[in-house]
């Protein structure tokens, strides 16, 4: 049996193990529950807000402030045989309105982590003279070396920052060959209801210090808003694929109309399958292109639904049910610098993020929401996890998933799937149409392409199976095989519900059997495309 020890460090008992290099820190996630617990029974007190003239800074001047990398917490001489960590902080203004309390958790203790204005590098001397010497930090980044030390810049010094927390509860992270894109969330309340949305925030972190060439971490977090607090624990792993293991304890402060669970949120201004604003030249302009869903419907049978994403004329809440489900995800299938022609943006880089259902979430649906928005600036899609159960003032809800960034490609599924989804007037294409165009008359051509091996492998017929409403038709459907462009391309002509949207809904079977992913899709109000 190990000998034990303890001491008193910082008033935290620390407890070593003789004869192991694995110290037992008393700090742990049952102490951020406690404090979440204890938390809920008090009233909601709004954080502090930092100086007006910080947030009142423009993005461009905000941007020029900078951490000093020889600053880094957990700063190490460059290696190229050692892989480390190290955390950069994020400075308080422009979007930033709030300051969090940081720590750092090691075999000492746990301590808190001061601000010190020294360690950034302001625009100009006259903003630098102006920053509170109390300020506070509005976030950290965090480094990982996951490119080789010679694609990486000299000051980065190894690191690649991968991660980074700022802003309400809001994360963000990238694999090895993305940029920075889309968002996670800690928790979403109300999101797109008419009550107006609550924005749950990350106000204390606790970051444990890794072993010397970890490769994972330990972030933990306590959120705090009017209606609920949390406690929070990420196990962060960088890699290709950055993935993170999320556990959450959740306290109700009062009653909750919609409470979202591992929210993800994203930007989605026109694709190919919407009007390209007037002015624009890019062909795209999105961070995501499209909502994909895992529903394990039988033990031998699982269905993979594809959302493309829109940006509606009016605020449109989508709820997909499930029988199962397995996990969920919003994707930039698009990957190509031609998909975007953006040489300053670099959309194609931009990151998928994919949720991981490995806990018993009970019944419940998917929901995706989209928002209207007339620029690239604004986040307008959210896609979140919202249980059947109420939850109601006093309620405890616990879960866990793992979530993960990187390539799309990581997170298909063995079967067709959607690359392309076209949508325009139903008309015949060429120049010679004639009198055909009469009876086409308020229709659409929906053309959606499909590519992987389910379908190349099929040694029967592969045919469409479409469908839509009541009030809608169907006029035809067929489907081609493009080999040269390596596709399968599903046409269908539309005549659409009048005043109204069409919901529609597409798959590829070869004989009783799906090859594909089920594509659904929500055909705009034909008057409103028009205007």
């Amino acid at each position: 049996m190990l000998a034990r020890t303890a001491r008193v460090v910082n008033g935290c008992i620390v407890v070593f193990c003789l004869g192991t290099s694995a110290p037992v820190w008393s700090f742990d996630f049952d102490d951020v529950t406690k404090k979440a617990q204890v938390l809920a029974q008090r009233p909601y007190k709004a954080p502090s807000a930092v100086p007006d003239f910080l947030t009142s800074l423009p993005y461009d001047r905000y941007q020029s402030i900078r951490f000093k990398p020889e600053a880094n917490l957990w700063r190490q001489p460059a290696s190229a045989d050692k892989k480390h960590f190290e955390v950069m902080m994020v400075p308080t203004g422009s979007v930033y309105r709030h300051a969090v309390t940081l720590n750092e958790v090691d075999q000492e203790g746990v301590r808190p982590l001061i601000f010190n204005r020294d360690h950034f590098t302001y625009p100009s001397p006259d903003l630098a003279r102006r920053i509170p010497a109390d300020l506070g930090y509005a976030g950290f980044w965090l480094t990982w070396p996951l490119q080789s030390s010679s694609a990486i810049k000299s000051a980065e010094r190894q690191g690649n920052q991968f991660l980074v927390f700022g802003g309400a509860s809001y994360f963000r992270g990238v694999g090895a060959d993305n940029g920075f894109g889309l968002a996670a969330r800690g928790l979403a309340i109300d999101t797109g209801l008419p009550s107006g949305e609550e924005f749950p925030a990350f106000t204390e972190f606790w970051l444990e210090r890794p072993a010397a060439n970890a490769a994972t971490m330990t972030v933990y977090a306590l959120l705090d808003s009017p209606s609920a607090t949390g406690a929070y624990r990420f196990v962060i792993s960088p890699n290709t694929v950055t993935g993170i293991e999320v556990s959450a304890n959740l306290f109700a402060r009062s009653n909750i109309d919609q409470i979202g669970l591992a929210p993800l949120t994203s930007m989605f201004y026109y694709g190919e399958n919407t009007r390209q604003p007037a002015g624009e030249w890019r062909p795209q302009v999105h961070d995501s292109d499209g909502l994909l869903i895992r529903d394990e419907k039988s033990a031998d049978l699982t269905e993979w639904v594809w959302r493309p994403l829109q940006n509606p004329t009016s605020l449109r809440m989508n709820y997909f049910q499930v029988t199962n489900l397995k996990g969920f995800g919003l994707m930039q299938r698009d990957t190509r610098f031609d998909d975007f022609s953006d040489a300053e943006a670099h959309y194609e880089k931009r990151p998928s993020a994919w949720i991981d259902n490995t806990d018993d979430w009970g019944s419940g649906e998917v929901v995706l929401v989209e928002i209207p928005t007339s620029s690239e600036g604004n986040d307008n899609i959210v896609a979140f996890w919202k249980p059947r159960q109420k939850i109601e003032q006093g309620a405890e809800l616990n879960f866990q998933y793992r979530l993960r960034f990187g390539d799309h490609a990581a997170f298909d599924g063995n079967i067709g799937r959607v690359v392309d989804t076209w949508v325009g007037a139903g008309r015949i294409n060429g120049a010679n149409q004639g009198e055909n165009n009469r009876n086409l008359e308020g229709t659409w051509r929906v053309v959606v392409d499909f590519e992987g091996k389910t379908l190349n492998a099929a040694n029967v017929p592969v045919v469409s199976e479409v469908g839509t409403n009541d009030n809608a038709e169907i006029l035809e459907h067929f489907v081609e095989h493009l080999p040269e462009q390596g596709i399968w391309r599903l046409s269908m002509l539309v005549k659409p519900a009048p005043d109204m949207d069409t919901p529609l809904r597409a798959r590829l079977l070869a004989g009783p059997n799906a090859v594909s992913e089920t594509w659904l899709y929500q055909l705009p109000d034909l008057a409103q495309a028009r205007d």
